[in-house]
């Protein structure tokens, strides 16, 4: 959207980001709840102010700390986030604020010598916690910076087209009679939208013919390499993205397992699977340890896309940084490493695992795999591959996934 439009000072607009990262920051919602619930609220307004408040209200949290830093303090009030919120605006337009009575306290000028002097520190200029920022370096030293500062670019949106019903030059044409262009990524099924567009609200996605799916996502399923006819275990389902996948490349053929703590989340997946097609797919809820032990021994493949940090996903989830915290990243090991130990029973001697999170960090990835391949059950497994994605690497998701093998 141009920085020049228009809509950009309209109060009512101003008025819902602030409220929404009132609820964000002051109320600890989550980022994306509250865009959603302040989009419904706003139903009356077209497509580019929707637009407006959802993109601007995500680029103030992904920049939060330098904005607060040139407030001064850590914003509390409503009044403090209509500060930020001009604060924000000076940056993005560079150009004088409107006479508006909630931007009377900011000067133009101050904003930016403010900035730049602010900008010499790194945390501050890439907007993260300290604590983040020191640990990040001590994991990644070489590649820090730049895996940071590509952390701070609004993610793309990606599409998989959903091979049960159609193909992606199908969808791309279908999606282009609705004003939707996208151009071909990668290979097989995956679409890059060229302009942001609502595509939840199309024909093609209706009919379920495709997926929102980050391309660096995408990869995850076919690394696992299902054949039609398996018996395949998603055990961290979750709202079942790559439970999707994972049925479209097994041709609606064998059996998939998808398994989640989360009752609602496996609600989400009957519904999407119900609009995808995709017929194979049971859903168990792990109600307690012996949910997996019924299944010990069964599965021809098995995905652990564990519960981790989320810190490879901050493009689209920018509010992780600010709610995460070094006391829940060690809670969030503990709980890797009991999946790994404990999940990985449900696999069948010379079956296939995948072990994958969206965090960038050694100790949630390759350091997992490794301590699970000396203990007394890892020692059935061995590693195949493995492989780390950064954000800069094509300019997507930071992704890590590991391929095991259970020795027969």
């Amino acid at each position: 959207m141009s920085t020049s439009d228009s809509t950009k000072f309209r109060p009512l607009l101003l008025r819902s980001i602030v409220q929404a990262l009132h609820q964000i920051f002051q109320e600890n919602r989550y980022a994306d709840k509250v865009i959603e619930s302040t989009l419904r609220q706003n139903k009356k307004s077209g497509s580019r102010d929707r637009a407006f408040i959802a993109e601007n209200t995500y680029d103030i949290v992904r920049n939060y700390r330098l904005y607060s830093e040139i407030l001064g303090h850590n914003p509390e009030t409503h009044w403090d986030f209509w500060q930020i919120c001009g604060i924000h605006f000076s940056i993005k337009t560079q150009t004088a604020l409107p006479d508006l009575i909630e931007f009377k306290n900011l000067k133009f000028n101050e904003v930016f010598i403010k900035k730049e002097a602010l900008s010499i520190t790194r945390a501050v200029r890439e907007s993260i916690p300290d604590w983040l920022d020191e640990l990040g370096s001590q994991q990644l030293p070489e590649v820090w910076e730049e895996t940071l500062h590509n952390l701070n670019i609004p993610a793309q949106v990606v599409l998989r087209a959903n091979r049960l019903k159609t193909d992606r030059e199908k969808l791309k044409t279908a999606l282009q009679s609705e004003d939707i262009e996208t151009e071909f990524l990668g290979s097989a099924d995956t679409l890059l939208l060229k302009k942001r567009k609502n595509v939840f609200q199309s024909k093609a996605f209706q009919s379920g013919w495709f997926e929102v799916q980050d391309y660096s996502s995408q990869k995850v399923a076919p690394l696992l390499a299902p054949e039609p006819g398996m018996r395949v275990i998603d055990a961290c389902a979750g709202a079942g993205g790559k439970t999707l996948h994972l049925a479209a490349l097994m041709e609606n053929k064998g059996s998939i397992i998808a398994l989640d703590t989360h009752a609602w989340k496996l609600d989400s997946l009957k519904k999407r699977a119900r609009r995808a097609g995709a017929f194979n797919i049971e859903v168990r809820n792990i109600e307690n340890t012996k949910t997996i032990k019924r299944l010990h021994n069964s599965a021809d493949r098995l995905l652990l896309d564990v519960p981790c940090s989320g810190l490879g996903v901050l493009r689209r989830n920018p509010d992780t940084k600010w709610k995460l915290s070094v006391e829940q990243l060690e809670e969030l090991k503990e709980t890797q490493q009991h999946i790994l130990s404990s999940y990985s029973q449900m696999l069948k001697a010379g079956g296939k695992m995948v072990y994958a999170t969206c965090s960038i960090l050694p100790s949630e990835n390759r350091e997992q795999v490794d301590k699970f391949l000396q203990s007394e059950n890892g020692a059935a497994f061995e590693l195949i591959e493995d492989k780390t994605i950064l954000p800069q690497s094509e300019g997507f998701d930071g992704f890590y996934m590991a391929l095991l093998e259970k020795k027969p």
